[in-house]
């Protein structure tokens, strides 16, 4: 299991208006855009900027990071192995599939597995 890419998680109540500073500071456009239920998320750079009303984003606030990986299920058993808790199960979503979970000591993580095109066009390129 290889960490493929590791987000900033920054949460803004509207994605154009971060993007914009974000552009400047990255030197880039975002590698990607899309909404998810009333969220709407922008990955540029390392940042992941996470965007909607406030009541929806604290349903995702208690991860400190977004971490992309190349094998979830491998993931899972290191997870595991560690005594780390599964706290959000996977679920498939519009780049692959996710899992949330808390380290002991209680960081908790979002960790996604990329489909390979995403991988290919962001991590490979």
């Amino acid at each position: 299991m290889t960490i493929l890419k590791t987000y900033a998680r920054l949460w803004a109540d509207e994605v154009d208006a971060s993007l914009a500073l974000l552009r400047e500071l990255t030197g880039a456009e975002p590698d990607l855009r899309f909404a998810f239920g009333s969220i709407e998320l922008a990955a540029i750079g390392d940042f992941l900027v996470i965007a909607g009303p406030p009541a929806e984003r604290a349903r995702y606030s208690h991860a400190s990071a977004t971490v992309v990986v190349d094998d979830l299920d491998a993931l899972t058993r290191v997870l595991a192995a560690a005594g780390a808790e599964i706290t959000a199960p996977e679920t498939a979503g519009p780049t692959g599939r996710f899992l949330y979970a808390r380290h002991r000591g209680g960081a908790e993580v979002e960790y996604v597995e990329w489909t390979p095109e995403l991988v290919e066009r962001i991590v490979a390129a």
